[in-house]
Parts: C-alpha cells; structure tokens; sequence
C-alpha cells in the first residue's frame, strides 16, 4: 500500500552527506538460535551411515526418538515441511489429519510451515512424498564517518542516490512517519508498502508504528534516509530508494525461518510492482546443516535466480572463542549462502580518513560451517552508527541514553553498532550501482564491489573493549575482512562486467590438505555450479584481484607469518579444521558445542563500547 503525507516545506540541505553518524553505541542486537556453531566437511542431513536419506533433520532426532518411543505425548514442535513438489490439498489435509496446524504456505521451495505434535514426526518420516523436515527456527534480532569510509559522497555528489530502485527491507518493520524517509515532495513516504508476516499488532499505545522493536526502521534509514531533520547531515547511503517494508519481527525482535521465508517470497511476488532490486537482512541465526539443505539458504537463493541481490549480516559472534578459536567459523546463516552479499562490520576510529579503520571484534568470521565457504565477502562501517529512531519502540525505551536529537528538537536519530548496521550500508551501495547500470545481475553486482574493495587494510590492530576489560587482536585475513572495505566510488567508476549467470560469483569454499599443509581456495561448488567462480581463472577476475595478493598466492591461501592461520598447530585452526582423518584434501572438522547462551552473551556485548 502507498502511504500518504500533509505536505510541509523542506529543509536545505546544508550537506549532502557528511556521514556524522555518532560514535558509540550500548547495545548490539542479532537473530539467534541454539543451534551450535561448528565446522564440518559432511552433510549429515544427506544420508546416514547405510546411505539412507534423512527425511528427518538430524536436529530432530531426538524428538523423533521420543515419537518412536510413545513418549512425546502433548509435545508440539514448529517444523517447516518441503515435499518434493508444490504441497496440494492433499498434503494440506493429511498434514491436519496428523494433528499439524499450518502457520504459513511457503511454495517458493516447496514448503509449508507447520506446528505439529512430536508424535507426528514418526509418520512424516515415513512419508515417501516429503523431501525434508527442518526446525522453523526461531529468530532474535542482530544488532559516522561511514560515508567518507565507502566514498559514497562520490556518487550522491555525481547524482546517483538510488532513485528508482526498490529496496526491501526484511526486518522488525519501518515507522515510516519519519520526515527522513519522504519524498522530494514531502507529501509521500518512500516507503511505499507495508505487510506483516508476525501475526501480532503493528501499533502501540507509545506511539509505535509499523516497527515497534526500532531495528527496521533504523536499518531502513541507513540505506535510504534523507537527512530532512539534521540538514543533510545524517541522510543514508541511497537517499533517493524506495522501500519496501515486509515485517518478520515482532515487537521484542523475534521471529522464525518461517516469518523470513515468507517475507522473501513476498519480495519476490512484488519484485516487479516496485522494482525490487535489493533484498537487506540484518538478521541470522546458527546453523544447523549444510547450506544445500537449509530452506532459508533456499529462499535466498531463490530470491538471487530472480535477479535481487541479496545483502546480508555476517553476524556478531567473532568476539566467541571456544577452546581457542578466536571466533573463526561463526558466520551466521543464511550469510553462509555462497550466493549472496554477506557483510561483516569495521569501525572507523570517528575519523574521515579509513586508513585507520579497523575491523570490530564483534564481527563474525568465516570459514562457515559445514561447507566451509569463505565468508564475510565485503566490509563496511556499522560500529556507532547513528540513523533513523522509531518513536514507542522497545529499543527506544530500554535504551533512551541512545537517542538524538534532530533538528525539530525531538530525539529523532537514534546509535546501534553490529554487522546489522554495516548490511546496509551495502544494501544502499547496491541501489546506487544498479541505478548507473540496471543491466547489471546480482552476480555482476557481487563480483563487482568486492573486486573494487579496498584493499590497504593494517594486518593487524587492537581493540580494547572497557565493559569486558581486554583487548582483542584482529587480523586482516582472508576470514576475518573478505575482499576488503565497501569503496563505492571505486565501483561505479569500474567498467569490467562478470558473466551475468545465475552464480557466477559464488563465495569459493576452502580445503586443508593436510600432506602440504596448504588451504586453498575451490571455486565454485561442486554439488551447484562446478568451475563457475568468475574470479577463479582470468587475469581482470582472478583470486588475488579479488581478495588482494596479500590473503592469496595461486591456489593457496597465504596468510603470512603473523596471521593465526600460519601454522596448524594454531588452536583456530585445529578447531576450524580439526585433524585428518584422510588423505589429499580431505580434512574431518570439529563441532564447537557452544550453547545458545554462551553464545549469545558474547554476541550482545558485541560494541557497545569497542575503542
């Protein structure tokens, strides 16, 4: 629905885009679950040791016991269901016969989303019509000088600012009665459509509107806000987008897979009503299985075959360090996707200069698990940044020594730090590529701005973190920054264009081979799209083009003598890597065993006062 506004006059804008965004920040905020991370080089939701496929995910397993066992009586379990076709009536009413009560139809990947007793899932397996049955993961959310650090003054002073393109913004909603995110006009929002997929209010008797958590709407500033109530100063990336608001999280930030699948499917439905070229997620949780298998990786994907980048949070887990790891491995998903755009977060030491810069201790790092995708792809600032409050919000509330004050006087910009603030600052970097050059695919898009990244990054710098008294030590390693920090200039001044296939771009995995003791990059994954990396093999794409000759040499990863990947004796590395138990490139990998809690404590301390 278009949304309409009581005209007033505009502002000047003194500035364009100063990037004075706030320096700090005391809450980081981040979907989460208890699923562990871990690094495995199997899938065990393929097959089990006979070759048996498992209809079951192995995360169910126990409940699946209980349901053979008659003793999960009055058990209930939220459960997305992908049948090996579209589901019919059929499906539907065999579902309802086994007591299940359908949530959502999410038919983009042959799924539904179901509540259903635990004693169901005896006869679901059995079921020769369902490919799978997964968790519907329950989610929690994720939580300037960011312009002078990506170059975006460049583009806004060249006229690109997004106008045009459709961003949709997948999230805790969008209080689109911010002046920042009006028109030209100041008589129309530029959020031009709103839907739920929460089931629950979206007003509140504090004045909340659309988003009544405060993420959304600040993330929806990030990328397309105006400025109009700090004079041009405070204005996102792409000020001119449009938005496309798809609510996935309720009032205290939590939702499922379920509320995110629909929300993508939603995107897609729309894509052509309002030009939806940008998918944004700042959002993730742990991960249970192989990407191939997780139908929220699935729905992404299905969303970059339709021609929408997908942007999304690497996460906020790299302060996490079990049994030495130092927070290698715990990219979130669906950031494990080699599809899409997965962005980790550095802070810009509240200079205009980004030689400084340094990546933030909370960032989450790669390999990923399971496939052992090289992730984060990009950087970009997302430490203190100030952008758009919602007015009757939970974080609003519970957090008001965040709020600022704009130009009317009210407390209408408000600070959050976390890979969910540098997300968009991507998502906003895409909207301006693709309105320069709207020919381009997602994975031209991709390729592009992380060979453009710049690259000139410290190897190594310090953080000390007051609230958790110590310093952490980051490197800039292939893991830990990707292909470099977010230059817009650089992109749109960049004229080489990718091969334009469906997942020509693909993030490479990595391997270990334990004879030379080398990791090196495979490009492309064999199960997809064998040999499809476009930077794999030509001289303007190549390896060392892509992530800097100081992270690659030829087909083995470098990581120099002062990285932690140096040696495998390392206690990153033989967690990440575990030890062999094969030969040539094989390698068996460890499951680190966090819970929930220990994970998500160092995940929400992640910023709030980083230095």
């Amino acid at each position: 629905m278009v949304r309409t506004r009581k005209s007033q006059r505009p502002a000047g804008r003194e500035e364009r885009h100063s990037a004075a965004w706030g320096k700090r920040l005391t809450m980081v905020l981040f979907l989460a679950t208890g699923m562990a991370f871990g690094q495995r080089s199997n899938n065990p939701t393929a097959s089990g040791a006979s070759g048996r496929f498992f209809r079951i995910a192995p995360e169910l397993s126990g409940l699946l016991a209980k349901a053979h066992q008659g003793s999960a009586k009055g058990q209930t379990v939220k459960v997305i269901v992908q049948y090996k076709q579209v589901p019919s009536t059929a499906h539907y009413a065999t579902m309802q016969g086994r007591g299940g009560r359908l949530q959502s139809k999410l038919h983009m990947i042959n799924g539904a989303a179901f509540t259903i007793p635990v004693s169901a899932l005896a006869a679901l397996e059995a079921d020769p019509e369902i490919a799978s049955v997964t968790i519907d993961h329950p989610m929690q959310l994720m939580d300037d000088y960011a312009d002078a650090a990506s170059n975006v003054s460049a583009a806004l002073n060249a006229g690109y600012n997004g106008a045009g393109v459709g961003v949709a913004v997948i999230d805790s909603g969008i209080n689109d009665n911010h002046p920042d995110l009006w028109d030209s006009t100041r008589t129309h929002s530029r959020v031009v459509y709103h839907q739920d997929f929460t089931g629950t209010s979206t007003t509140n008797t504090s004045g909340g509107r659309y988003d009544l958590y405060g993420h959304g709407t600040h993330v929806a500033g990030i990328i397309g806000g105006n400025g109009y109530l700090s004079a041009g100063r405070l204005a996102g990336v792409a000020p001119g987008v449009s938005l496309v608001d798809l609510r996935a999280l309720d009032a205290n930030g939590a939702g499922s897979d379920s509320t995110v699948i629909a929300a993508i499917q939603s995107a897609i439905a729309l894509q052509h009503t309002y030009n939806i070229r940008v998918i944004n997620l700042s959002l993730g949780r742990g991960i249970p299985v192989s990407y191939t298998q997780d139908p929220l990786c699935q729905a992404v994907e299905a969303a970059w075959r339709s021609g929408i980048v997908v942007v999304v949070a690497a996460g906020n887990y790299g302060r996490l360090s079990v049994n030495g790891s130092n927070g290698f491995g715990t990219i979130t998903a669906p950031g494990n996707d080699p599809y899409v755009l997965t962005v980790g977060a550095m802070k810009s030491m509240n200079t205009y200069s980004r030689t400084d810069d340094q990546k933030a201790s909370y960032s989450s790092k790669g390999p990923t698990t399971y496939d052992h995708v090289v992730k984060p792809d990009i950087m970009a600032d997302g430490n203190a940044v100030l952008s758009l409050s919602a007015p009757g919000a939970t974080l609003e509330a519970a957090y008001p020594g965040d709020l600022v004050a704009g130009n009317s006087g009210s407390s209408d910009y408000f600070r959050l730090s976390g890979t969910s603030m540098a997300t968009p600052v991507v998502s906003g970097a895409v909207a301006l590529l693709l309105q320069q050059s709207n020919s381009l695919s997602p994975d031209q898009v991709k390729a592009r701005l992380m060979k453009t990244a710049y690259k000139a990054l410290p190897t190594s710098s310090v953080a000390w973190v007051p609230h958790l008294s110590r310093n952490y030590t980051e490197f800039s390693d292939l893991f830990s920054i990707g292909s470099g920090y977010l230059d817009v200039q650089a992109a749109l001044a960049n004229t080489d264009v990718a091969t334009a296939t469906t997942g020509s771009a693909l993030s490479p995995s990595v391997v270990y081979n334990p004879t030379t003791g080398t990791v090196s990059l495979v490009n492309g994954n064999s199960t997809i799209l064998p040999g499809s990396v476009v930077w794999g093999t030509s001289v303007v794409w190549g390896t060392s083009v892509v992530w800097g000759t100081s992270v690659v040499w030829g087909s083995s990863v470098v990581w120099g003598s002062s990285m932690p990947w140096s040696d495998n004796t390392s206690s990153a590395f033989s967690v990440v890597w575990g030890s062999s138990t094969g030969t040539g490139t094989s390698a068996s990998s460890v499951v680190w065993g966090s819970s929930v809690s220990t994970a998500n404590g160092a995940f929400t301390d992640a910023g709030d006062d980083e230095q």
